[in-house]
């Protein structure tokens, strides 16, 4: 019977493992896996031998893929050898049956001969009821209530009995036993009933046999399914703790080798190197068709189809903003998983660790994310293509590079630009058509499927789904909403959309709130799947599920490309290293390979030098320029609003007083600013000039952009001290207040200085009226040039004029109304018409020149009245006050010029190099500028020959470390 029980165990377990019905149970879904089907009894192994071992056609990823099987141990078969099961629970259960079935026997058999024993003694003894006082009285009251035919008629009888025993055989085997050891006068009745007892037996066995094979093989199922998810347990709880042990020494590790325990140097991870290169990939621009077709993991999906959420379980922190229904995911994002002893995160560009165990941290990461989505969005754009690179590390995590592009999008609304549907398409376009990129195809389960959009961008691109990966998610929503759970089964399928995909996912992603942890989602996740009736029904298999094995999918996947095509793509950067090192040969045989950077470094040292060439300028050219530039501003205002007004009292005491007056308001108002005015544009044509000289020789001219951009950047930001202006007033306020001329030479170089100033007056004074009046009779004869009409008008104005004035030479400034009506008159009587205001402006011209030639007539007179100035004009008609204030002013010149070129030869011509080497360092930090500065067909190839090559460089060391790792 046991030997018929072995076979119909193992028959229900053979019909049982291939089964794809679901089995209720409470077990983590992620951790079970197929091969864990494949476990039977070892009994089926001998009654079965020609039955093929257990197999799956597919490869599933689960935690249990890592994890060898244990061959089992063969036992002898040898003949009539009983195969006994492994299910030692089975056994033990069977054995405590057996016991009962033997003791039940035992006691109704005993029963039964123990009461024809006590007949037959009855009669042997003698008549003792004259003796029954001695007996108490409780025992013939307990003999009177116990009633042993009531007893036997309370026993079962043979047919209820017959029915539990499992084999009846046995039972009369222990009877034959039992009726051994009772006395020998029962041993005839007992052998003479054994034969009908026996027969009995038979019967009753038969029919409890077929009874038990019909109600048992409902319940060696379930017994065997039961054995089965024990089993499976058993081995999934072994492999946590593997897992754990393990991930908690990896950790220590990791630990020990931060610290420097292990005294060597730490090489990159696989995963870091490889993200090293796409880094330098994100930036290469080449003109030699050479693409980047490195694989990584590209994320695309609808928005708010849960790209981002997905990516986050598969990093195990809550990393990205997050908003409810609006654009979130600007800018693609890089984000490389590694496994490291602690959970942190940091960007490419900077040293700073988030520490995503902490919600501060969390919360600083998210931030700092969003704003650099909105930093790379340029003005009136919505998205961008900017990459924003990002590392994860933490224990546990599967190693890959993902890409999380922006969410598409059907209709542009309000807010966004114009063409944000275009640029995201164009995005998704550019990272999909990539031919070893992985792309993970996210779609909502909780929306239609017929809304969906990326599905057909999808298959444009990879129409045969050979590296295309199908995620379903929100499948909770998905089977609450919908009231065929099966349309679920046909999207996983791939029946349902027309993409085709290596592997189809279904997976939850939280109940929608954002302030959900990871360890909280799982939980979730795993919960729902273990009471869904879409894994229960078999329309989802267990490795289809859970975002773990989803990981672990996606991680086989990424390198598995990454071996294939890592190869290819080294050969394809070497041939255009070469190419670029062909041209460069070529063309600048003599020149060094200097990138935009080294370039920018050679620059800023010339220009520096450049600057530093002030500090030589000698005290003497610094003051010569200064006082001529200075003269040269304040001139005009000194002839036009000083002197002549001055000139044209009548006493010198006048004189000196009109003077005093006018030289006190401009030196309060003016004269200061005009000063320093005069000294930035000296240091400026200085600093031109000294750039200018330099370039002259040898110099590249590959660098005049950025020279000038820097020179006019840095005089832009220069200013002047002005807390110097107050000093420079003093200084010039007593200058102009000293009248003391100590010596003849000081008086000749005043009348030097004034007798230059006037011929230079008077030089500009005839040009003016020489084209007022046009060409004389000379130029008109040997030029052939005529006068105009208006010229005509103002020459013969100017000869009527000059008449006048030849008739009254110490006429004033200005004439009278009666004498412009003389003057009109005159000219109209000889038929020319004139504007009185015409008349007034020739005038002023004319006795301009008229005042001028008597000035200088007076300057030369004035070369020897050094000995009256000396005292003070007395009893001498002869009055040089015009001297002394040519004097006074070439004093304050002098005097200014030296003050202004202390002020730059100490302070601001170090200032100006502080300046440009700010300009400097800003220039050198901004890319685009430089690359805007420096530019060239020989700047491009030099960039493009240092990014191959280190390229190429990285590619190898990759390459090597991979085959060290296989």
């Amino acid at each position: 019977m046991l030997r018929a029980g072995s076979t119909i165990s193992c028959i229900a377990c053979r019909n049982l493992l291939p089964s794809r019905s679901g089995v209720r149970f409470r077990l983590p879904l992620q951790k079970l896996h197929p091969l864990s089907r494949a476990i039977h009894h070892r009994s089926s192994q001998g009654s079965n031998p020609q039955r093929p071992p257990h197999c799956t056609a597919a490869r599933h990823y689960t935690s249990l893929s890592r994890l060898p099987l244990r061959p089992g141990r063969a036992r002898p078969a040898g003949p009539g050898h009983q195969q006994h099961r492994s299910f030692w629970v089975a056994r033990l259960a069977a054995r405590l049956l057996k016991l009962r079935y033997i003791l039940l026997g035992s006691a109704v058999g005993g029963g039964y001969t123990a009461k024809k024993t006590y007949d037959e003694w009855k009669d042997m003894f003698p008549d003792l009821s004259e003796y029954t006082w001695i007996v108490p009285d409780f025992v013939w009251e307990l003999s009177e209530n116990f009633d042993l035919d009531k007893l036997a008629s309370a026993l079962p009888e043979m047919e209820e009995i017959a029915k539990l025993l499992p084999d009846m055989e046995k039972i009369g085997e222990n009877f034959t036993f039992l009726k051994s050891l009772l006395s020998s006068e029962t041993t005839g009745e007992t052998s003479l009933k054994a034969p009908e007892m026996q027969s009995a037996t038979a019967g009753m066995t038969d029919s409890a046999d077929k009874q038990f094979k019909k109600s048992s093989d409902k319940e060696k199922v379930d017994q065997l399914q039961e054995e089965l998810l024990r089993t499976q347990m058993k081995y999934q709880r072994m492999l946590e703790r593997l897992e754990k042990e393990n991930k908690e020494l990896r950790k220590v590790v990791l630990q020990k080798d931060d610290k420097g325990i292990h005294q060597r140097k730490l090489q990159k991870s696989l995963i870091d190197m490889y993200s090293e290169v796409l880094d330098i990939l994100s930036d290469y621009d080449s003109n030699y068709n050479t693409q980047d077709h490195l694989p990584r993991v590209v994320v695309v999906g609808d928005q708010s189809a849960g790209k981002t959420s997905v990516l986050e379980m598969i990093a195990q922190a809550r990393i990205f903003p997050r908003g409810s229904g609006e654009m979130m995911t600007r800018s693609p994002v890089k984000v490389t998983l590694s496994e490291g002893p602690h959970h942190v995160a940091m960007f490419k560009d900077s040293s700073r660790e988030f520490d995503l165990a902490k919600e501060e941290d969390l919360a600083a990461l998210r931030h700092e994310i969003e704003l650099r989505m909105r930093k790379s969005v340029k003005e009136g754009q919505t998205v961008s293509p900017e990459t924003i690179s990002l590392n994860v590390k933490g224990p546990g995590i599967q190693r890959m590079v993902l890409v999380d592009l922006p969410g598409v999008i059907s209709t542009v609304t309000t807010g966004m630009a114009s063409d944000t549907k275009d640029t995201i398409f164009s995005i998704s376009r550019a990272y999909m058509q990539n031919p070893n990129a992985i792309i993970l195809c996210i779609q909502d389960g909780s929306v239609d499927a017929e809304r969906s959009i990326v599905t057909d961008l999808v298959s444009q691109m990879d129409p045969h789904g050979r590296r295309t990966i199908f995620v379903l998610t929100k499948v909770d929503l998905a089977e609450k909403n919908l009231a065929s759970p099966s349309r679920i089964q046909q999207i996983v399928e791939g029946k349902l959309f027309p993409m085709k995909a290596l592997g189809y996912f279904a997976v939850v992603t939280g109940k929608g709130s954002s302030n959900e942890s990871i360890e909280s989602i799982k939980d979730y996740e795993e919960d729902f799947f273990q009471k869904s009736r879409l894994l229960r029904d078999g329309m989802l298999k267990t490795h289809q599920v859970t975002t773990k094995n989803l990981s672990l999918a996606v991680s086989d996947c990424f390198w598995k490309m990454v071996r294939e095509s890592v190869e290819q793509q080294a050969d394809a950067f070497k041939a255009s290293r070469f190419n670029l090192e062909t041209e460069w040969k070529n063309n600048y045989p003599r020149l060094r390979e200097l990138d935009r950077n080294e370039l920018f470094e050679k620059a800023k040292n010339e220009i520096l030098d450049e600057v530093i060439s002030l500090s030589q300028v000698t005290p003497k050219h610094w003051q010569s320029i200064l006082q001529k530039k200075l003269w040269e501003r304040v001139s005009t205002h000194v002839i036009e609003n000083i002197y002549l007004p001055a000139a044209q009292t009548m006493t010198s005491g006048t004189f000196n007083t009109t003077v005093d007056i006018k030289l006190k308001q401009w030196t309060d108002k003016q004269l200061p600013h005009k000063a320093l005015e005069v000294a930035w544009e000296t240091l400026q044509e200085e600093f031109a000039r000294f750039m200018a000289e330099y370039k002259g020789k040898d110099q590249d001219d590959i660098f005049d952009k950025l020279k000038e951009a820097v020179k006019d950047e840095s005089i832009k930001r220069h200013k002047w001290n002005e807390s110097a202006m107050d000093s420079l007033r003093v200084i010039q306020h007593n200058a102009l207040e000293d009248r003391s001329i100590t010596d003849k030479p000081q008086w000749d170089a005043a009348i030097e200085f004034m007798e230059e100033t006037l011929q230079s007056r008077l030089k500009d004074t005839e040009s003016v009226i020489a084209d007022m009046v046009g060409p004389n009779w000379k130029q008109r004869w040997t030029r052939w040039i005529n006068r105009s009409p208006e010229q005509h008008v103002r020459n013969e104005t100017k000869n009527e004029l000059d008449r006048l004035l030849k008739l009254n030479e110490e006429h004033t400034a200005y004439l009278a109304n009666d004498e412009v009506t003389t003057v009109r008159k005159n000219l109209e009587a000889r038929g020319v018409e004139v504007d009185p205001v015409l008349i007034k402006d020739t005038w002023h011209q004319l006795y301009r020149r008229h005042f001028l030639q008597k000035a200088l007539f007076h300057c030369n007179l004035c070369r020897r009245g050094f000995y009256y100035y000396q005292r003070h004009f007395v009893d001498s008609e002869l009055e040089c006050n015009d001297v002394v204030l040519f004097w006074r002013i070439q004093r304050m010149l002098g005097i200014t010029a030296n003050t202004l070129r202390q002020q730059l030869t100490n302070t601001e011509v170090r200032r100006l190099e502080k300046n440009v080497k700010e300009v400097l360092e800003d220039f050198g930090e901004d890319g685009e500028k430089k690359k805007h500065l420096i530019t060239g067909r020989r700047v491009q190839l030099a960039e493009d020959l240092k990014k191959v090559r280190e390229i190429q460089e990285k590619l190898e060391a990759f390459i090597e470390a991979l085959h060290k790792e296989k």
